[in-house]
C-alpha cells in the first residue's frame, strides 16, 4: 500500500486530486501552451465594425448562409 502525506496547508482544501506524474506533466505542458498563446486584441476600427454589424443584425439587415 502507498502512503501519501498531505501537508497541513491543504487541510482546508475541499477537493484534492492525486494523479500520476505523466498525467500532470501533460496537463502542465498544455497549460504552458495556452498561457503562451497570442490572443486577438481588437483595434478601434474592429470595435466600430463589430458595433455596426450588431446594429445591422438588430435591424434584421443580414443574409443567412442558406440564402447564399
Amino acid at each position: 500500500m502507498i502512503t501519501v502525506t498531505i501537508p497541513k496547508e491543504f487541510s482546508n482544501v475541499a477537493q484534492l486530486v492525486a494523479v500520476p506524474p505523466f498525467v500532470y506533466e501533460d496537463y502542465a505542458a498544455i497549460q504552458k501552451k495556452v498561457r503562451n498563446a497570442k490572443t486577438f486584441v481588437a483595434t478601434v476600427a474592429d470595435k466600430k465594425a463589430i458595433a455596426r454589424a450588431r446594429a445591422n443584425f438588430k435591424k434584421g439587415n443580414f443574409v443567412r448562409l442558406q440564402d447564399l
